[in-house]
Formats: C-alpha cells, structure tokens, sequence
C-alpha cells in the first residue's frame, strides 16, 4: 500500500494523502479518471467529488476501501447504480437530482450495509425549507430514511434521536423488514464469496 500516491489528470496533479484522502473537487470530472483506480483504488478511504458532473458510481467496486464519499452538487439520479461497499460508512450527495426517495433508498440500503452518516439536502427527494418543503414533509423524510437505514447515526446536518428511531419503526415498519431480508441475503452472498 503507498503511503503517497500522485496521481495526474491532464494538467492537475492529486495527491493522496498519508491517511488516504483523496480531493477531485472542482475538477469538472463526468467520471473517475482510471489512474485513480489503478494506482490508488487499494489504499483510497476519503474521496471527495464535490462539485463535478458525476453520474456513475459502479467505479466503488474498484475502491474496496472506501469509507467516506462526498458527491455534493454532482448529476446523481434516483436511479444511479452502487456497487456493494461494505466499508462504507459516510455518504454525501446533497445538491444532485435525487427525485425518488425510496427508489435510492433501496439501492444505499442493498449496497452501503454499515452507512452511519448520510446527508442528500437540497434533493427534490429531500424536502426541506430549503427547497421548499414544509416541517411535516422534513419529517416524514426522516423519519422514512431512518427505516430504510437503520443503522444511520447522523442524516443530513443532525444526529438521529433514539425518538426519531422509535417513530420511524412506528411509522414505516414494512421498511425495516425489507431491510433485515436485504441484510441477510447479503450475508449469504458474502459467506459463498468469501467477501
């Protein structure tokens, strides 16, 4: 594993960092170039993509240990593809063009098995204030993600409350099952591989 790596995108050298940081923020990216994945993919944990033209995320399954990903303001959909990343635990993706919620939902929830910190404000998905939504609209959002996420310690700015957990169990407990029959199929998949 390098302890540093540089890595070259046309005129623009990255660095990865000691700790295995990585930032490609502001680099007008549509995708990961492959000289990240190739020379860094083993040793990434942090990388940062904000602020780019992101739309596929099927390059994780080159970053087996990725644990924290930011995709603010990128092209994200309700529809993207994550591959499993099982050491993921940090998931931004605020300002994409998230519309449906359960939809990315179900996908985080098969892919992202130790998610504990999630953010995606200012998604159509998210409401909020912000975009327009109303405090019961914010809620119902919460306490919904918390169901399909059970796992999760912070959503979006805020921890989640041993209350918020509660009322979402109440609320939404058809999600909390397809989230166990997930949990386990994945733990199958997992004992068969060898993953």
């Amino acid at each position: 594993m390098p302890k540093i790596s540089e890595v070259e995108r046309g005129s623009l050298r990255h660095t990865v960092a000691p700790d295995g940081r990585l930032s490609l923020a502001y680099s007008d990216l549509s995708e990961i170039p492959d000289s990240v994945v190739s020379e860094c993919g083993q040793s990434l944990l942090e990388l940062d993509l904000s602020h780019n033209k992101i739309f596929d995320l099927r390059f994780l399954g080159d970053l087996p240990f990725i644990k924290s990903l930011i995709l603010d303001d990128n092209h994200l959909t309700s529809q993207v593809k994550i591959p499993f990343c099982p050491e993921l635990h940090t998931l931004w993706i605020n300002d994409n063009r998230i519309q449906n919620l359960a939809n990315l939902l179900s996908t985080v929830a098969r892919s992202c098995p130790n998610l504990r910190i999630f953010s995606m404000m200012n998604n159509e998905a998210a409401p909020s204030y912000f975009n327009g939504g109303t405090y019961e609209q914010y809620l119902d959002y919460r306490y919904y993600v918390i169901s399909c996420l059970p796992g999760l310690e912070y959503l979006d700015y805020s921890p989640v409350t041993p209350d918020e957990v509660k009322m979402a169990k109440k609320l939404f407990p058809a999600s909390r099952l397809r989230f166990f029959r997930r949990r386990r199929s994945n733990k199958r998949i997992q004992r068969s591989t060898g993953v």
